[in-house]
């Protein structure tokens, strides 16, 4: 195999070849490699599934919670202090009368369109226990947390596997340098011998 100077030949699949400078702690180290890279693969896939699974079904059961409710806006959105986002994109919090199924009348603070004028019919959201909430995700934005869910924990799952299979690899050679020092220990004196005498 032609190299250049210096260079040294990349021997495929080395630490499995029969070869009597490989050692015991080279091919654990191969293992090593090969189980962490398919516990990688297949625990961040699980858990990255389980995770949008668990978020879709919370979206899920909060829609399912949560009810349409008629409302009357009882100030001019454009007044209200607060936008419900930093850009301006959405609309704002202002006060809303809603009746409940049971004829009470109640008064809060939901989001609603930022053109909005007193007196406007706006629909707010109740949970239920009649407190106002906000609006389910539905759709793509409910289809992007899913996503999201999934890809964060497949990630931090893969990345945790990782560091663990790097940790161990450090350790393995750790341990072969420290019996590398050990043989050389041995081999040293007569070495030195030979090289004197």
């Amino acid at each position: 195999m032609a190299t250049t100077h210096g260079a040294r030949p990349k021997v495929p699949w080395w630490r499995w070849r029969s070869n009597p400078l490989c050692r015991r702690s080279d091919v654990a180290e191969a293992w090593l490699l090969i189980a962490t890279a398919v516990l990688a693969l297949l625990l961040s896939g699980f858990a990255g599934i389980a995770a949008a699974g668990a978020v879709d079904a919370s979206l899920n059961d909060r829609r399912e919670r949560t009810r349409p409710v008629a409302a009357v806006l009882v100030e001019n959105a454009r007044d209200a202090a607060v936008p419900v986002s930093e850009n301006g994109d959405g609309g704002v919090w202002a006060e809303v009368r809603w009746t409940a199924p049971d004829g009470t009348r109640h008064t809060g603070r939901a989001e609603v369109p930022a053109d909005g004028e007193k007196g406007d019919e706006v629909t707010v959201y109740n949970d239920g226990d009649g407190r106002l909430v906000s609006a389910p995700p539905e759709g793509a934005e409910a289809g992007f947390q899913v996503v999201m869910a999934g890809l964060t924990v497949a990630f931090v799952t893969g990345g945790m596997v990782l560091l663990c299979g790097w940790i161990a690899r450090a350790r393995l050679r750790l341990r072969r340098l420290d019996l590398w020092e050990a043989e050389w220990s041995q081999v040293e004196p007569a070495w030195r011998k030979r090289m004197t005498g």
